[in-house]
């Protein structure tokens, strides 16, 4: 006990806390995002924009409205935030006694002479005539409230306990709403994938239908023997890749819509509102990346880490209160009598008091293990803290380049797509006047088609990348929040009750 006699003393002096005070660690990333990903200035902070406002789609709202409501792990996450709840409710009780009011009567009879018909007599009134030798027939009433092994929180055991269970419940509200911004990525990425899906599969359509017009020219022009053999199957060849792209696009579309049926819960009920083509799917604002620690006001999953930093530093306070008396406190009050009527009256008052102490001595060092155990866990806390900052700080980074590179990108196929329609519109003509062979003809509708598809692909991947900036930047949390989520502004919650 002497060793740990300064530590007694430091907790008496700063008001028995034993836990260690919370303080953020410094961020692990840099004081800013990289400049050359930026623009020279933003229009609008994502987390101050609603998600309904940043994605125009009508049909895509319906789908995110649609999985908020009925996406099963989004209803596991807010039962979880009930537990944790319910667990921060029972927690918080114990920091008060409890009082429990009780009430007894008993009737009982005891042979004569024996040890019970002896204390029978001496509790009944006499009116049965418990003496002599005979049977007694006794009778007890009594009424009261009771206080049971209450403990005093000397050295903030249970006090720390509860904010443990408060920080922890309100980690599991942040879980919940980092989930729910995960939900309304994964949705408007998988509608997207099913927009550029759409979208090539009405090229590849176009295309086969034209290549089909072609075979049919080239099977008048090889009947007529005006072209060889050559010729025909190659213009057969360029009508089959149109068939084997259309046929794995219209698989990947399958698939996609196979998702977001999962991820909404469900098929979703008809008529749904008219999509938008993939360049009108986002309102044309400049995001304003600001600064990396602004994140951590914003990011639920950064958020959730901090709070079970909180948890785990309290969890240190319980560990080393340990070490130190448990003093609780036992009491009663109130009447008993031999008769019912009368019961209660000054005469029949009892009461009583009874604090216990009890003292750790040899515990075969299960208390040192268990502060071991809680100082272990506040470091993995820190580093999952920091973590989710370094996470957050490179999803926003990649983000960032992302919005600067694929619409370099997207500016670059475009060129690529009408310089190869000038080739493929010159090789047909060449062809055309006996210039060139088919072969020249089949490359260059190759190299367009390819390009028109990249191109749109790399339209939604654009598109894409700035969702993921959105929610990247902390966009979606001014999402109006649930019963469970408003809780956390709860002043019963907030002041740890």
């Amino acid at each position: 006990m002497p060793r740990f006699a300064p530590l007694l003393l430091a907790g008496i002096l700063s008001g028995c806390q034993l836990a260690p005070s919370h303080e953020q660690p410094p961020s692990p990333t840099a004081a800013q995002f990289p400049s050359e990903y930026q623009p020279s200035q933003g229009q609008a902070a994502a987390s101050e924009i609603d998600w309904r406002a940043f994605l125009q789609d009508p049909r895509l709202q319906r789908h995110i409205e649609t999985a908020l409501q009925r996406n099963r792990d989004l209803q596991i996450a807010v039962s979880r935030i009930e537990e944790a709840r319910g667990q921060f409710g029972v927690q918080g009780a114990d920091r008060y006694p409890t009082l429990a009011a009780n009430a007894d009567a008993s009737r009982g009879r005891f042979p004569a002479g024996g040890a019970g018909a002896g204390r029978a007599g001496a509790a009944g009134n006499g009116a049965t005539g418990a003496s002599g030798g005979s049977a007694g027939v006794n009778e007890r009433f009594s009424v009261g409230l009771g206080i049971s092994a209450f403990e005093l929180d000397f050295w903030g055991r249970v006090r720390n306990l509860t904010e443990a269970a408060r920080a922890q419940y309100l980690a599991t509200i942040e879980a919940q709403r980092a989930f729910q911004l995960s939900l309304i990525a994964d949705v408007a990425s998988t509608y997207l994938a099913i927009r550029g899906a759409e979208a090539r599969i009405d090229l590849a359509e176009a295309t086969l239908q034209s290549r089909r017009d072609g075979l049919r020219i080239a099977q008048t022009r090889f009947d007529a023997g005006i072209t060889s053999a050559l010729d025909y199957n190659q213009a057969q060849a360029l009508l089959t890749q149109a068939k084997t792209e259309l046929a794995s696009l219209r698989l990947t579309r399958a698939e996609q819509i196979n998702y977001l049926t999962q991820l909404v819960g469900g098929p979703l009920q008809e008529p749904l509102p008219s999509p938008q083509p993939l360049d009108r799917q986002i309102e044309p604002l400049r995001l304003d990346a600001g600064l990396p620690s602004e994140l951590l006001l914003v990011r639920p999953d950064i958020l959730g880490a901090e709070l079970a930093l909180r948890a785990a530093r309290a969890n240190i306070g319980v560990a080393r209160a340990a070490f130190f008396p448990q003093i609780s406190l036992t009491g009663s009050f109130g009447y008993i009598s031999d008769e019912l009527s009368g019961l209660v009256s000054r005469d029949n008052r009892t009461w009583s008091i009874g604090p216990s102490i009890s003292l750790p001595l040899f515990d075969f060092d299960r208390n040192r293990g268990n502060l071991t155990v809680a100082e272990a866990r506040e470091n993995v806390a820190v580093a999952e803290y920091e973590r989710a900052i370094e996470t957050a700080f490179r999803e926003v980074a990649d983000a960032l380049a992302g919005r600067r590179y694929l619409a370099e990108q997207v500016e670059a196929q475009q060129e690529n797509v009408a310089t190869l329609q000038r080739i493929a519109d010159l090789a047909r003509d060449r062809y055309a006047e006996g210039v060139v062979n088919y072969l020249q003809v089949l490359d260059a509708e190759r190299n367009l088609f390819d390009a028109e598809q990249a191109f749109i692909e790399v339209k939604r991947a654009q598109v894409q990348n700035l969702v993921s900036l959105y929610i990247a930047l902390g966009g979606g949390t001014a999402v109006p929040t649930t019963s469970s989520q408003r809780d956390d502004t709860d002043p019963a919650v907030t002041s740890g009750r």
